[in-house]
């Protein structure tokens, strides 16, 4: 990836954080002491950020560099996996085992494809 794909996966990544948070740019901006314009730059992707605001964004929308890094990392699928891991606790057993099946089957079909 290159700088521009790397913004613009963590700037995607702090919106969708941020809306889940039920957070809107305009508030974000304000806790960040950004002009709402540049603020919406940063979650296009259209400028790096900055490590105090970086660390900032974190602090504020309550999750680990791991939630905004996960697409632009080599490592991110030890992220995805633990936050499917989390999800499947709330499935029952039946569920459960669909699920692993559907995955063994596409890992299987991916090795195989190799």
């Amino acid at each position: 990836m290159n700088d521009k794909e790397i913004c613009k996966a963590i700037g995607k990544r702090i919106k969708q954080i941020r809306q889940n948070k039920g957070i809107t740019q305009e508030k974000m901006a304000e806790m960040l002491e950004l002009s709402s314009g540049f603020y919406s730059a940063l979650e296009r992707g259209n400028y790096n950020i900055k490590i105090e605001t970086l660390v900032a964004i974190l602090n504020l929308l309550e999750c680990s560099a791991d939630d905004l890094f996960c697409d632009v990392t080599k490592h991110g699928y030890k992220h995805k996996s633990s936050k499917i891991e989390e999800s499947l606790k709330d499935l029952d057993d039946n569920e459960r085992e669909m699920i692993f099946s559907v995955v063994e089957t596409m890992v299987n079909t991916a090795k195989n494809n190799k």
